[in-house]
């Protein structure tokens, strides 16, 4: 079976605004530099995943179901924006800070570990030297470079001029 490649999108501050601990599906903005990123990496047939930290679980701030109903939401915000996310993929524990001791876990799913990668891989048959990274923090480009994507802070990527984002884009991944 021939492997695919993968973009993988961090969510909070990369995909959608972050609003620190997003406790409310209403506060969901999506980042418009993000859609044009996604879809240019779509049309050159890059699977698109998202791989995001959710320690307010943890925390106690939310439940893993919010999560869900989260990603199902935004599932269908992308979609009406023809982006399809092939799956979410988040880590629900913290190492040192959790209201249920299940979720009290030193696990190898929390960014900057690749857990999240690596089972992704596994579950699609991804080849990840050959997939992308995109977050707005460090831990995010560590996770990615540890699981051998090639990673990229997204900030980079946004505010481009209009006339100016395919060639820009086009420098990074033709």
């Amino acid at each position: 079976m021939e492997q695919i490649k993968a973009a993988f999108f961090d969510r909070d501050g990369t995909i959608i605004e972050d609003v620190n601990y997003l406790k409310s599906i209403d506060d969901i903005k999506i980042i418009q530099d993000a859609i044009y990123l996604i879809r240019y990496l779509q049309e050159k047939d890059y699977k698109i995943f998202v791989v995001t930290n959710q320690s307010g679980v943890a925390r106690g701030y939310f439940d893993e179901s919010f999560v869900i109903k989260t990603h199902e939401y935004l599932y269908n915000l992308l979609k009406q924006e023809n982006i399809f996310i092939k799956k979410f993929y988040y880590c629900p524990h913290h190492e040192s800070n959790a209201v249920d001791e299940k979720y009290l876990i030193n696990c190898d799913c929390r960014k900057p570990k690749p857990g999240m990668f690596f089972a992704s891989a596994k579950e699609f048959n991804i080849n990840l030297s050959e997939s992308l990274m995109f977050g707005d923090k460090l831990l995010d480009i560590e996770a990615g470079s540890a699981a051998g994507c090639k990673s990229f802070y997204i900030q980079q990527f946004f505010n481009l001029q209009q006339n100016f984002r395919l060639n820009f884009y086009k420098s990074f991944f033709e």
